[in-house]
């Protein structure tokens, strides 16, 4: 071996070691490699930073803020009615939730599509008295299976997608995926709904302790908008649709004063406000069914229907501007663009109106607003906001629009009438023109760390292939497989991928394997179209470990999991991929 190519392996043996101890963060290890090797001499100067211009990069930041305005839109809602049942059992749960949770990443990242429905399941979990670690398993994996079946569902496709581009010529299309992808998504969510779940600890079996600041309820006030002028509307007609959402309706305001003694029969009049106790997201979902505004949704200019707004909880310290007073008396609202929605005060109702409520310490408020507004009013009023506490607020009207710009940007793509990072940077445009994301969104949307990682790694695996490296690798496979027929050797590449996805970021893994896939197919003088499939496939495929995908990372706090938990579902579930995935690439990409 030359110099240059043991100085690679041992750069990129240092890389894998620190990316699987995990002590510091992937993309500040990637980062330094990268300016290593240029100190090095082993990546071209003017080649240093040319993966942060790759259409891999462009794709996947466009694919996350694209996935953020079709979460502000609501879109997911239009389907969502139909998920729940209480009667409906486990199996039946898991299977429509696998379903729509791997339809979803198919549309948009699968990351996007987790952050959806996890807050659904959780709920589903609540409802039916179980551990949401028997569900929220199967979800992800079912988010990171139907993620193999479009382009741009998860990042390793973008990525094999673009070396295509790099190797062959031209690149694989939105759907060239969804053969293979469909297959092995199909097979994966029938054993995570018929078996996995079964195979988890016992533990699960029993419903874990709820958190109690977690179950603060607010008092909050929603406004009475435009009513049908068809029929007339109770009170009464609220309640069903505030149980389903658990949310209890308190109270009745009218004309600045709150009904004594309001009956179910009380017909609700345009511009009243009602009264209702219940956490942030089923305060917003209520108010989203029901059809219902806020104070301040009149405000159609500048104020606080200016862009995408969300739910802030902070809470009231003695020091605090708006202790001793009302928002009312601040002029919170016209004065900053920011409402108070609800109060939360130690479990007790409020009983005047929320604007008009005088605060004490150690009130939590519920603050609605757009993010800039909320920070400087956070900071006006001397209040803490509470870490992680913050819910979207669903734009609902715009759901329509937000689809119908999304299938057209997908549609312009894949008819070729435009270039796939335009198309969606088209719908970005769009998205950003009707206030589903704001301007802080389009960068807060961006998994930076991932961007960073994968413009480091293009660059070095560039110059890992070069420098021969891939050939080498690929030859100690062809060695392995000597006289075995070519889906044997497709078959071990398969398996050394997988493995190394479950410990690594499966973007850094795609990088390394899909040269040497290329590499393996050339030698064996067959198509490399099944090798590239195989790399897309299995470095999808973590399934071990909570550190080889991000869904398993994000799932591990919520459902109760331990890192030995994962193997349980995730073995026999990479050995189902390898079963059906191997046969189904032959067939659709022979060799």
């Amino acid at each position: 071996m030359t110099l240059d190519q043991i100085l690679l392996f041992s750069l990129f043996a240092v890389v894998f070691a620190l990316l699987i101890w995990g002590k510091i963060r992937f993309d500040l290890v990637a980062f330094a490699a990268l300016i290593l090797a240029a100190f090095l001499d082993l990546v071209p100067s003017d080649q240093v930073f040319s993966g942060f211009g790759h259409p891999a990069v462009i794709i996947i930041a466009l694919v996350l803020i694209v996935s953020r305005g079709l979460m502000n839109s609501g879109a997911v809602e239009l389907v969502a009615k139909y998920l729940f049942s209480a009667s409906r059992s486990l199996s039946g749960h898991i299977g429509i939730m696998a379903i729509v949770g791997a339809g979803l990443s198919g549309i948009i990242n699968n990351v996007a599509a987790l952050a959806l429905l996890m807050p659904l399941d959780l709920e589903a979990a609540k409802k039916a008295a179980r551990s949401p670690g028997l569900s929220l398993m199967p979800l992800s994996f079912a988010t990171i299976l139907g993620g193999m079946i479009t382009l741009i569902g998860t990042p390793p496709n973008i990525v094999i997608a673009q070396y295509r581009s790099d190797a062959l010529g031209s690149p694989f299309s939105m759907f060239d995926f969804a053969p293979v992808g469909l297959v092995v998504a199909i097979s994966g969510i029938a054993f995570v709904t018929l078996i996995g779940w079964r195979l988890l600890p016992a533990r699960f079996r029993q419903a874990p302790e709820t958190d109690s600041m977690a179950e603060g309820l607010y008092s909050a006030e929603l406004k009475v908008g435009k009513l049908p002028e068809d029929k007339d509307l109770t009170l009464g007609d609220l309640y069903p649709v505030a149980d389903e959402k658990d949310v209890a309706i308190i109270g009745l305001v009218r004309h600045g004063s709150r009904i004594r003694g309001f009956a179910r029969r009380e017909l609700i009049k345009e511009n009243d406000f009602i009264l209702v106790e219940g956490d942030p997201k089923a305060i917003e979902t209520f108010m989203g069914a029901a059809k219902l505004e806020f104070a301040g949704s009149e405000r159609h200019k500048g104020g606080l229907t200016g862009g995408a707004l969300s739910l802030t909880e902070a809470i009231v310290p003695d020091t605090a501007r708006i202790n001793g007073s009302s928002a009312f008396q601040l002029r919170l609202l016209y004065g900053h663009g920011v409402t108070l929605l609800g109060i939360s005060r130690a479990g007790r109702r409020i009983q005047n109106r929320v604007r008009h409520e005088t605060i004490r310490p150690g009130d939590v408020l519920l603050l609605l607003g757009s993010s800039d507004r909320l920070e400087m009013a956070v900071q006006w009023l001397g209040v803490f906001p509470l870490e992680g506490r913050t819910t979207g607020m669903i734009q609902r009207n715009k759901a329509r629009l937000a689809i119908l710009g999304f299938v057209l940007a997908i549609a312009a793509a894949v008819a070729g009438f435009a270039y796939l990072p335009v198309a969606l940077a088209a719908c970005v445009v769009l998205y950003a023109a009707t206030g589903l994301v704001s301007g802080s969104d389009v960068y807060t949307a961006v998994e930076w760390k991932v961007i960073v990682l994968l413009g480091s790694l293009i660059p070095l695996g560039k110059a890992f292939e070069a420098a021969g490296n891939a050939q080498i690798i690929a030859d100690g496979i062809l060695a392995l497989t000597a006289g075995a027929p070519a889906w044997v050797t497709l078959a071990v590449l398969m398996a050394v991928t997988m493995t190394l996805s479950d410990f690594l970021n499966n973007v850094a893994t795609c990088l390394i394997a899909a040269p040497i896939s290329v590499q393996i197919a050339n030698s064996l003088g067959v198509n490399p179209d099944p090798f590239l499939m195989a790399v897309a496939v299995a470095g999808s495929c973590a399934f071990l470990t909570p550190i080889g995908h991000k869904n398993n990372t994000i799932i591990m706090g919520p459902g109760g999991y331990r890192f030995g938990d994962y193997w349980r579902i995730g073995l026999p579930l990479e050995v189902l991929v390898l079963a059906v995935g191997i046969p189904a690439i032959l067939v659709f990409w022979p060799l």
